[in-house]
Order: structure tokens, then sequence, then C-alpha cells
């Protein structure tokens, strides 16, 4: 009989920091320039070069140490955690070990259940934060097809952060939502691109399974580098699986440092790692200590954004958002920025009196057009033409009856192309709403006349061919009548 086991995974995700230059040097940090052009002595450790630290990092370690309640120390040290690598130029790596920059703090993620609707907010679940400390980069090795193997040390000395989170996971996707919360928080924060196909966020999984009730941990293994959500997720559960297998036939898990291959969905192992290695970890004695009084923690507090999940709780209670459509609207900042301009815009034209339900409207064409439109033209909100208040003064003229729904689409697709005006648009191609009601029943009797078959069935009990009718009488003026009135007359008329 299969034992039940009970996992407990920890991730170390390690964090790349959007600045303009090196932590320690003045080199660019730009992805995607030619090898070893972004290079200087220090960062390839070349003798009698001193490091000097990048203010601008610390100020965003300090802003994501905030955004996750953690402690921000006022004494950290910088040190060198020694060990031997082809990409690693100096023979060490500038650390944080002892007295790392950030402590003791944590994070939330949603717990899905699979059978709740999507409008159901899910259950929260805090995840400890062990530490955050700052570190460089390391460069990067290129293996060719004949045993060869290149070095490019552009990415060497890059500003990194580490997040080691406390071992409070215990599934595969609570840790998938934890790396997606964290993606979250410093695209917010604007410390980082969260760009994983980059590297710009990878992480580390620490897995161990034991006896469900048994206190003491397993054997841990650890998974390196894995630069996915859903590779973090499916490394993870081949992982727990391979594991349960192995203590069922009797085995034991070996500590090691394995490898996730993706094509082949399974992990292999990279090095043993029976025991920790012995980094010989020593104060850098060319860095002075870092102190961060009051006042600098303060400056950086005052920067700081409304972060995704206490936005999306306000959207739910200020403008009454489904939650469903306040989770989408906050998973990007400038979706969310870009949603609350075009209602503010929107209130301000409509005035006092029209403000209940118009968040709603709003919400429905970001998450639908929008969206949709930006995807297919391959755009970020920061690039289309369409602003917040253009998108505002379409909807205004729905909200009007100037328009309708379905000619308010063709409109917006001429707006996000041109950057014209709604109502310029509406003028210029005569697309203004019909509503008159005389001009209405002229062509519903058109309509009925051409389709005496259908009014005959309808009349006999066919209720369902009215909706019939309306789109007949719809596609006759070109979309351009009033729904409503359409509806009014037709029921009249019938």
């Amino acid at each position: 009989m299969a034992t039940d086991f009970e996992t407990i995974i920890g991730l170390e995700v390690h964090v790349q920091l959007k600045t303009a230059t090196k932590i320690f040097c003045r080199c660019k940090t730009d992805f995607g320039a030619p090898p070893n052009t972004q290079v200087c002595p220090v960062c390839l450790g070349m003798p009698g070069a001193l490091p000097v630290l990048n203010e601008r990092a610390v100020e965003f370690a300090i802003a994501l140490g905030l955004a996750t309640h953690c402690n921000i120390a006022e004494r950290s040290i910088f040190a060198r955690k020694n060990y031997f690598y082809p990409d690693l130029p100096k023979g060490y790596q500038i650390s944080q070990f002892e007295r790392p920059l950030c402590e003791k703090g944590w994070i939330e993620i949603d717990l899905i259940d699979e059978n709740s609707t999507k409008n159901e907010q899910p259950a929260p679940k805090r995840i400890g934060i062990t530490r955050i400390h700052m570190e460089e980069d390391a460069g990067k090795l290129q293996h060719g097809t004949q045993g060869e193997s290149y070095v490019d040390l552009n990415r060497a000395c890059t500003p990194l952060l580490e997040i080691v989170s406390e071992p409070d996971m215990r599934t595969a996707k609570e840790a998938g939502s934890y790396m997606r919360a964290i993606h979250k928080i410093v695209r917010y924060l604007d410390i980082c691109d969260g760009n994983m196909e980059e590297g710009s966020l990878r992480c580390d999984a620490n897995i161990s399974i034991r006896p469900r009730g048994q206190e003491k941990f397993g054997t841990k293994v650890e998974l390196k580098n894995i630069n996915s959500f859903r590779f973090v997720e499916k490394a993870i559960e081949y992982e727990i699986g391979r594991q349960k297998e192995v203590l069922d036939e009797g085995g034991k898990i070996v500590q090691e440092t394995r490898l996730y291959d993706s094509e082949k969905n399974i992990t292999r192992s990279m090095r043993s790692k029976e025991e920790a290695h012995d980094y010989r970890y020593f104060p850098d004695p060319d860095l002075l200590p870092l102190d961060v009084n009051e006042a600098w923690k303060a400056q950086v507090k005052s920067t700081l954004p409304e972060l995704a999940r206490d936005k999306r709780e306000r959207f739910t209670s200020q403008f009454k958002l489904p939650f469903y459509d306040a989770d989408l609207l906050t998973q990007e900042r400038d979706i969310a920025e870009y949603f609350e301009a075009t209602l503010q815009a929107l209130q301000s034209l409509l005035g006092s009196n029209g403000l209940e339900g118009q968040a709603k409207l709003v919400s429905n064409w970001v998450m639908g057009e929008v969206l949709r439109t930006l995807k297919e033209k391959k755009l970020s909100v920061s690039q289309t033409k369409m602003t917040p208040s253009l998108l505002a003064s379409l909807l205004h003229l729905i909200q009007k009856g100037t328009i309708s729904g379905p000619i308010a689409k063709e409109v917006f697709l001429k707006m996000f192309d041109s950057g014209k005006e709604a109502a310029q648009i509406v003028k210029e191609e005569g697309l203004e709403q019909v509503s008159d009601s005389g001009a209405i029943e002229e062509k519903i009797k058109e309509i009925m006349a051409a389709f005496p078959k259908e009014l005959q069935e309808y009349k006999s009990g066919k209720d369902k061919l009215f909706g019939f009718f309306v789109g007949q009488v719809m596609k006759a003026m070109k979309g351009k009548a009033n729904p409503q009135v359409v509806n009014d007359v037709l029921k009249k008329f019938l």
C-alpha cells in the first residue's frame, strides 16, 4: 500500500533588476548586445579594480522589501561567495550572507478551487519570506556541438535580488501561484521587466516529501534555473512523483541538484549535494557596510504604487466590479491604470448624475475590445493611439444614444488605428444612431413583406423568430437603428 506523503516546497527566486547599469560598475545591462561588449575591469575581475555600489539597485531592493512586508536592516554586509566556474571571472560572487538587506516578510497567494466559479474570490494563503538579499549575476556559457564552450560576460555583475521563501508551499500549483505573485509585484514596482525567457526572473525549487503527520522534513532535492510558470509547476509535479516512487519502492532520496528537461518533462541529476558547499563566505573588503536609515526607507516608501492585490480589492469595493473583472484588470499595472483613467474621463463627461454602473461598462470594453485589439496588433497599452480619454468619448456617445453598440465597435477600430475622436468619425461617416420610430417602422414593413413565411410562422406561435426579425431590421439599417426602439416598434407591429 502506497504511503500518504506530504510535499514541502520552498523557492529561491532570482529577480534581475531593471537598472541602466550593473550593480558594481557603470557597464550597461541591455539584453541582446554582442557577446563581451558590456564589460569593464570591474565586472571582468581584473586585479586592482574596485566595485562601487549602484544606489538605484539598493532603492529597488528596499522597495521590494517594503512591498513584501520585510524588515529592512539598518546595516547589511556584502560578502564574497567563493566558488570556481568559467563564467565567474573573479572566482567569487559578491552577495549577502549573514546580514542581508531584507528579512522576515511574507506575501499572499490565491488558492484556486477548481470547483469555484470565476467570480468567487479564492482563499488567500500567506507564504513566508526568509530573506531578500542583493547579489551580482554570473556570466553565461554557450556550449557548441563539437564539445567547445563559449563564455559571454555581458551578464556578469548584473544586479540581482534573491528572494528565499519559507518552506510553506505544499503543491506545485501553490508554487506556481507564488511565482506569479512575485512576478506581478516586481512588475508593479517597475524594478524588473519580468521577462522569464530572457532570464529576468527565474527560480530554484527545493522539494522534499515526508509521510503525512511526520514533523521532520524529508531529504531535499534542488531543481535549478526554471524560467517559466508552467515549467515550475510541471517540474515540481514530476519531482514529487519521482520521489514518491523511489520511497514506495524502498529506495532512498539522495540530496542533489537536478535540472528540468522541458522537452521530455523529466528531471535529471546535475550534481550530488551530500553536504552543503563550503563557499567560505567572508565580508568583502572592498565594499563598505550598507547603512539604510529611516529617512531613506521613508523616501522609497513614498514612491511605492498601489499593488495588484490592494488594487483588486479596491476595484471590487469602490467600483462594485465582479471579482473576475477586478482580477483581470489588475494583472498588469498599465491596464489597471488605463481602466481607471478611462472611468474618470467618462465620469467627467457624464457629470455627477451618471456615475452608477459606469465602471462595469468601462470594464467590459477594456477587457473586451481593448485587450483583444492590443493582442491582435501585438501592442502594449502605452503604444496605442486609443487613449483613455478617446475611449471615454466613445462610451459617452453610447450612453447618450448617439450610436449603437455594434456601430461603436466599428468606430472603435477606426479610432484605434487613426487616433481620431469618436464624434469626428461618427459625423464623417454618417454613423449616428436612428431612433426615429417612423423610419424604423417603414423598414419593418419592408422586412415583413420580404419574409412572409417567417411572419406567418411567428403568428402561429414560433416566438423565437422575434430575434430573427430584429436582426433583419438591424442589418437593413446597417446597425444604426436604436435596438430598444426596434424592439418596441416591432412588438407593437407584430
